[in-house]
């Protein structure tokens, strides 16, 4: 059992991070784009929701195939989100408030604008050929691989300048380094020292486990099921070999924090990435919580019957054992690669959006990990779900779109389905107000707001005491003043109820039970722990439950004698 003289205390275990998605926060020039100096407007709210550090996703120069994750360059300021000034101006309000930086390093791939593409397609003996994975026309076409992107899900793309293919995991215009070739690795390093030495505090590393690959690219069968991926696309033969020489070449030199994004990462090879005495990683996400409404056949189709909450519950319980003794883990439910999590894992139901809004921030913020929120989950905000393909930008959703299309096969049923977890569910701009556009731009913005923003909004919540809003910044400041939210012992209670998670946290000898009703009806919670009614440090209801039964997506924190 952890007490406070055993607890490995650090700084980045004790974060609470927001998850900033610029091209949607606050457009400032009119061009209905989120900007830099959108984000410097709003760095008062930030301070205000009591989070310690921000995650930016990608503000690199690109040419925004995928929306910023296509570098053409590390080392300035995509033009929609402004100048390395207005960077500098953001990075230093932040600092300001008592707030950290974290950027999102796509290191597996680059634009194909990317200068060193440019010139590696050149000739075959240019000096930047070996950045990239090339094979040669003579050699026969290259053995198949599934493109995660691609319009015709191949990741070779034939060039005819050398008459080669080229090696890409996600769009075409997206080619995967080739970190065999240290010079690239040391180029990525190079890279993360510059903005480390311009002063932010750490990096997302988008796709991390996705960097070494078996060169000799050994025969995929075409009809694999995603399961089955992970030999051929994450955790090659030198990416432990990687991820040390990072540490060593950049972390080691550094106070900073790090986040990898792991596909494929399993509980028994977790603690080869984070255990502290292997110098790799801090910490890394995984993903195997997020299949909830995604068809287990094909994750492009949305697929409800799924949503077991028993099998859920057992994959937080067994990635905590995971972390118990060593490494840490992260904690999260919505991102810029999901649908809303209200949507997802609550219910967007006008009757039940609010409470279950709260119930899952609880969730979030009283686990034992480092807990992120994504911008937007703090009022509650959920799906659009559109049903024209018009009305995506998302590359994923288009190409595959436009392939059943071509294959005359039921590429709208596919929209009707996708609708609910596509990824422009969460990239939908933020609504600060009930103004046109939300109050996030005064022209016509990069993506469509949700029609509910004359009600959903951050102005209608910022006085209301009983906001989602004011609810999360209220579960902040708990889990801020509580060790015992951080670093204590967790573990399942009534594991078997179908309806209600639930949990304590120990520390000492301070405990916390954690009741979280996961249903739209009324749920029982089995438990011989006495609880107090007295004792309630939070919760969405006023009072959550009647003789120890719980009502619809109620959740609450009591402190328990042990």
């Amino acid at each position: 059992m952890p007490n406070q003289e055993n607890i490995q205390r650090k700084w980045w275990k004790e974060k609470i991070v927001y998850q900033l998605y610029p091209r949607s926060y606050k457009d400032t020039n009119g061009d209905g784009i989120g900007d830099l100096k959108g984000v410097i407007e709003k760095l008062d709210y930030i301070k205000s929701l009591g989070v310690d550090v921000v995650w930016l996703n990608p503000i690199f120069e690109s040419p925004n195939d995928d929306v910023g994750y296509d570098i053409s360059d590390y080392k300035a300021i995509m033009k929609d989100f402004g100048s390395m000034e207005d960077f500098d101006l953001m990075l230093k309000g932040l600092h300001e408030r008592g707030i950290k930086l974290i950027m999102d390093l796509v290191a597996n791939h680059t634009s194909d604008e990317h200068p060193w593409f440019q010139e590696s397609r050149k000739s075959r003996d240019n000096l930047y050929r070996n950045y990239y994975h090339w094979w040669d026309a003579e050699k026969g076409k290259p053995p198949y691989r599934w493109s995660i992107f691609d319009k015709e899900n191949n990741a070779w793309k034939y060039d005819d300048k050398t008459n080669s293919y080229y090696f890409h995991i996600f769009s075409e215009k997206q080619p995967d380094l080739n970190w065999e070739n240290p010079e690239v690795r040391h180029a990525i390093y190079s890279i993360m020292k510059f903005w480390l030495d311009k002063g932010i505090d750490g990096f997302r590393l988008d796709v991390i486990a996705c960097i070494s690959k078996d060169t000799s690219f050994p025969e995929m069968p075409e009809n694999m099921h995603v399961s089955k991926w992970f030999p051929y696309y994450t955790q090659g033969p030198f990416l432990h070999d990687y991820l040390k020489e990072m540490n060593r070449e950049v972390f080691s030199k550094y106070d900073c924090m790090n986040v990898g994004e792991m596909s494929f990462v399993t509980t028994e090879d977790a603690l080869l990435f984070v255990d502290e005495e292997r110098n790799e990683l801090q910490t890394f996400y995984h993903f195997d919580h997020t299949g909830v409404g995604v068809s287990k056949e094909n994750f492009m189709y949305a697929d409800d019957t799924h949503w077991d909450l028993v099998e859920w519950k057992k994959i937080f319980n067994n990635w905590d054992k995971v972390f118990a003794a060593k490494g840490w883990g992260t904690i999260y439910l919505g991102n810029h690669d999901m649908s809303r999590m209200v949507s997802r894992f609550g219910n967007d139901r006008e009757a039940f959006r609010e409470i279950s809004a709260k119930m899952l921030q609880t969730f979030i913020l009283s686990m034992r990990a480092t807990p992120y929120i994504y911008n937007g989950d703090e009022i509650g905000m959920v799906n659009t779900n559109h049903t024209k393909i018009e009305n995506y930008q998302d590359v994923y959703t288009i190409n595959y779109y436009n392939q059943l299309k071509q294959k005359g096969e039921d590429y709208e049923g596919f929209l009707q389905s996708h609708s609910n977890i596509s990824r422009d569910n969460s990239r939908t701009p933020m609504q600060w107000n009930d103004k046109e556009n939300a109050g996030f731009t005064n022209a016509s913005p990069w993506l469509e707001v949700n029609k509910n923003y004359k009600t959903l909004n951050v102005a209608a919540q910022e006085n209301d005491p009983d906001s989602v809003l004011n609810y999360f910044r209220e579960l902040v400041q708990l889990r801020k003043n509580n060790l015992t939210l951080v670093y204590g012992a967790y573990e399942l209670v009534d594991e078997s109820n179908e309806q209600i998670f639930a949990y304590t946290r120990t520390l000492d000898h301070e405990q916390f039970l954690v009741v979280l009703n996961f249903s739209d009806t009324p749920a029982l919670l089995r438990t011989t722990i006495p609880i107090n009614k007295g004792n309630i440090l939070i919760s969405n209801y006023a009072e959550p439950s009647h003789n120890n039964i719980y009502d619809p997506y109620a959740a609450v924190i009591y402190k328990t004698s042990i």
